[in-house]
């Protein structure tokens, strides 16, 4: 019986409905009329830094490339107190990083938390609670029976 229901929802889904297939009409605008440019790599350079000694900001970044070749650096000083330095190099064969770090790392004391009195309110008073007991008499559950 399962298998009939199973098959006549499987012949109702898969019947074809009888409605045609959706045509729409080529667009109405002509191709573009012009070619788009192909412009071969150019060579640049650039470099900036930020030195900001009250907001310990203290960053730089430089790159130059031929048109094939792109190399620079940045460096940026990090919340520890070093610098981390990236020397790169991209080419036809990938992109390759030199990670460094300067200075020494410098962590703040370690300052258990103070420890705080206890609180000045009093404890509120609740009365106990008074609710009757249940009417319904406690779950029997029979042990499973043994195979």
């Amino acid at each position: 019986m399962k298998f009939f229901i199973l098959a006549t929802f499987i012949a109702i889904a898969s019947a074809n409905t009888g409605y045609p297939a959706p045509s729409y009409p080529a667009p109405g605008y002509a191709a573009p009329a012009y070619k788009a440019e192909s412009y071969p790599p150019q060579p640049y350079s650039f470099a900036w830094d930020v030195k900001d000694a009250e907001s310990k900001n203290d960053y730089a970044h430089s790159e130059s490339s031929d048109g094939k070749v792109t190399t620079g650096s940045y460096r940026v000083a990090l919340p520890d107190g070093r610098t981390q330095i990236v020397t790169y190099r991209a080419d036809a064969y990938g992109y390759v990083a030199d990670v460094k770090y300067e200075g020494q790392a410098k962590y703040p004391e370690y300052k258990p938390a103070a420890s705080y009195p206890a609180p000045a309110y009093k404890t509120p008073a609740y009365p106990a609670p008074a609710y009757p007991a249940p009417a319904y008499p406690a779950p029997a559950y029979k042990a499973p029976a043994k195979y």
